[in-house]
């Protein structure tokens, strides 16, 4: 399990200094700030990369996970980018639009390039891979594995559907499988899953279902595009007060039965076995760090 809080995940405008100011009194766990699709006209991606800086050296930001969402390999701007923003304050890179590994260790290699240039250890740049093409989502699992800089995967599900050929219906069924496929991947390869954006910010009640029904396929954080939306992702991914004691209740249980060489102990009707000890310590593990931030 990580050590890094991931909840929300929000994206900011880089060449928006009103949006850029707003997002640095938000409570988000990470800034993901933007060079690639909000940022437009072309010319405005200069802007950015300058306005990212300033506000990433001026201690501004100094309490969030930064991670600038940079332009794709065949953009034209992802040297630029990169080159522009390997500074001090900066965690990461977003990747978008990665289709399969390979993609990922390009990646890896041109970071590896610039930290040797501007003498900075080598893995000081994590990667969030953003999948959003239908092959992304195929070769998940290749796209944890590419390199040891993957810290988390997020799914991008209007580039996906888009891409799929589908159509985003209002009860998410073209979107499940891919959904659930991302959270699988990221868990075998010990990597935080993040789900997809809420497309439909000011409806709180269809974001409180989707949060419930991400928590279940495993999801640990959401990709945010409104301040508005960070109480709820935070509510849902962070364990409650009572899911705690539980666990904890949970872990005494299981030790007083082995201390006492009963083979097995029993919580409300069900049998505590292994799994179910993995679980309460995970759960222990993610509310001390939560508290640890709060």
């Amino acid at each position: 399990m990580s050590d890094m809080i991931m909840r929300s995940l929000m994206f900011v405008p880089g060449h928006n200094e009103k949006l850029l100011s707003s997002a640095s009194h938000s409570n988000a766990d990470v800034l993901l700030l933007d060079l690639e699709d909000s940022v437009q006209p072309e010319s405005n991606k200069a802007v950015a990369r300058e306005k990212i800086a300033e506000w990433v050296e001026s201690g501004k930001l100094d309490n969030f996970y930064i991670f600038p969402r940079v332009n794709d390999r065949e953009s034209g701007h992802l040297l630029k980018d990169v080159h522009a923003l390997t500074i001090k304050g900066v965690d990461g890179f977003m990747y978008p639009k990665a289709k399969k590994g390979e993609d990922i260790y390009f990646f890896d290699k041109l970071l590896e390039t610039i930290e040797y240039e501007k003498k900075i250890p080598v893995g000081t740049f994590k990667i969030i891979p953003l999948i959003e093409m239908s092959a992304a989502v195929l070769n998940a699992q290749d796209i944890c594995q590419a390199s040891k800089r993957v810290v988390a995967i997020a799914f991008g599900c209007e580039d996906f559907v888009s891409d799929l050929e589908g159509v985003h219906d209002h009860e998410g069924q073209s979107i499940y499988v891919p959904r659930a496929l991302i959270a699988l991947a990221a868990r075998a390869n010990n990597v935080i899953p993040i789900d997809t954006v809420h497309i439909n910010v000011h409806d709180l009640e269809d974001l409180e279902k989707n949060l419930i029904l991400a928590k279940h396929l495993g999801f640990e954080g959401m990709l945010i595009l409104h301040p508005k939306e960070i109480e709820l992702a935070h509510k849902y991914f962070s364990p409650s007060e009572a899911e705690y004691q539980d666990a904890m209740e949970m872990l005494k249980l299981y030790e007083e039965s082995r201390n006492e060489n009963k083979g097995v102990a029993v919580k409300d009707g069900k049998f505590i076995g292994p799994p179910m000890v993995i679980a309460a310590k995970k759960v222990i593990q993610k509310y001390e760090l939560v508290k640890s931030i709060s």
